[in-house]
């Protein structure tokens, strides 16, 4: 099943070309209800729907270091910080956007925009402190992350050991395009991952090669106890632009176009524009004479 959040914020799930409403008021709440919830009766053409971002969690869990050919790839340009495995950090949730949003190019706070490719996991149900055979009960869906970094902010950050601003700025959190359950998607560890800007081929990996397994991420995280509708995000993989040894040709543009995409999961598309494109400087106050 393909749940989607569509329009101002209706719920369905997609039934071939076509999205069949639900009648509950959002998708944590979907969740929340175990997915026990009727249809309003409404059937609307995919095509003709505005996708919106799947779902805004209480709370989404951030992966780093799960796949070590980033760490590897980290190290051939001597990053200022090795990518260390069982990095965990919390991704600001108002910096969620969906697939056709644009994400904006804050020119006065980064030069270095970046892109990850990441498999995120949508938690099923409340629980905490479980084992990694527990785990697959917690699995409720899967929806593709991009987890945009400003690298130069990052650097600045490493030097404490915390992500924050680097990765949580308005807008740096596509996630979608839909949430897809886990009897359509099948073995998360048997995945194609790509991301491409404007078309040509980024990164390219597979979820075959994570360092643990998606079971053992959301057991290592359940201390901190999970809600139902929380993402946990998997890390990323090589290929990305501050790790290349042509970062500065490879970092992303107002005009760029990025799709991130898993296989049996979806493609995530943004359009990258400049801050004035969404932020117009406001007309001067005149006086009245």
């Amino acid at each position: 099943m393909k749940l989607v959040t569509f329009d101002e914020g209706r719920v369905g799930h997609v039934v071939g070309d076509e999205v069949v409403e639900l009648d509950v008021p959002d998708m944590r709440t979907w969740f929340e209800l175990g997915g026990v919830v009727l249809e309003t009766g409404t059937r609307l053409p995919l095509a003709d729907v505005r996708l919106r971002a799947p779902i805004v969690p209480k709370k989404f869990f951030h992966t780093a270091g799960n796949f070590r050919e980033h760490h590897e790839e980290s190290k051939r340009v001597g990053w200022s910080h090795p990518v260390l495995p069982w990095i965990v950090f919390f991704q600001n949730v108002d910096a969620i956007i969906g697939t056709e949003d644009p994400i904006v190019y804050p020119e006065a706070l980064t030069n270095e925009l970046d892109y990850e490719l990441e498999l995120a996991v949508v938690i099923g149900k409340a629980g905490a402190f479980f084992s990694p055979e527990e785990a697959r009960d917690y699995i409720a869906g899967y929806l593709v992350f991009n987890d945009i970094t400003a690298r130069d902010i990052q650097r600045e950050e490493m030097k404490s050991g915390v992500f924050c601003l680097s990765k949580s700025i308005d807008t740096f959190c596509p996630i979608g395009p839909w949430i897809v359950t886990p009897e359509e998607v099948g073995d998360p560890r048997d995945l194609t991952m790509e991301l491409r800007v404007n078309g040509e081929s980024r990164q390219r990996s597979h979820t075959g090669r994570m360092s643990v397994t998606v079971e053992e991420i959301i057991s290592h995280y359940s201390p901190m106890g999970y809600s139902p509708g929380d993402i946990v995000s998997t890390g990323t993989v090589s290929g990305v632009a501050g790790f290349s040894e042509d970062a500065e040709s490879l970092y992303l543009r107002p005009g760029d176009v990025v799709e991130a995409e898993i296989e049996g999961v979806g493609v995530l598309r943004n359009p990258v524009v400049a801050w004035a494109e969404r932020h117009p400087p406001r007309a001067s106050a005149t006086a009245a004479v």
